[in-house]
């Protein structure tokens, strides 16, 4: 049994503040660890800076979320783009898995790799149990990666929060915050390709 580190709801996790034993791992020590199956797809973990942390457990409002967002995005995006939805993005020091994001290109074209930070420009994670987690370790190394834009769908405050990367920083803009009865734009290359009530894309 692999041990994997419980606490993750910081940006960063000095040693001391992990339970023992852990293990910390470089993003490619991960993918050897998968490649000779040492674990598996279905394993409930992901590396967020460097550690193997559990997933959180998903309930229907989660799934719901995830697949309103998915479709309606998917409905918008212009050829040259695809969503993707709890599939792997590789960082220099994470694997984390977004509930959905854009990715370039088309699916053939990572037949052999996990798409990285500058084939991303929008990452979702939808937030019930995870929020702290969301808030912290994922939108730090979201930031630090270089990922322009961050969401989180905060279903516990019914909200949608857009965190934007200035360019040249590795820290997000505090959110904007579009509550239930506002209009959400998607923006591509900032160009807007349609527009949703919040109410619509929330359970």
């Amino acid at each position: 049994m692999i041990p994997i580190a419980t606490r993750a709801s910081n940006p960063v996790l000095p040693a001391e503040s992990v339970p023992v034993p852990v293990w910390r791992l470089r993003v490619d020590q991960y993918h050897q660890m998968i490649d000779t199956g040492v674990m598996g797809e279905d394993d409930p973990v992901e590396l967020l800076t460097g550690w193997l942390v559990p997933k959180m457990p998903k309930n229907p409002a989660h799934r719901l979320a995830t697949q309103l967002l998915r479709d309606w995005i998917a409905a918008c995006l212009p050829p040259g783009w695809f969503v993707d939805s709890q599939e792997p993005l590789t960082t220099l020091d994470s694997e984390p898995e977004p509930d959905v994001m854009i990715v370039r290109g088309v699916r053939r074209d990572y037949g052999h790799r996990h798409p990285g930070p500058s084939e991303v420009p929008l990452v979702i994670e939808v937030a019930d149990t995870s929020l702290q987690r969301d808030r912290g370790i994922k939108q730090a190394l979201y930031a630090r990666a270089g990922i322009p834009e961050y969401w989180i769908v905060n279903l516990p405050e019914r909200h949608i929060e857009i965190y934007r990367l200035p360019e040249g920083q590795s820290v997000y803009l505090a959110p904007q915050v579009f509550k239930t009865d506002a209009d959400l734009t998607l923006f591509l290359s900032g160009k807007p390709l349609g527009s949703l009530p919040v109410a619509q894309l929330l359970p």
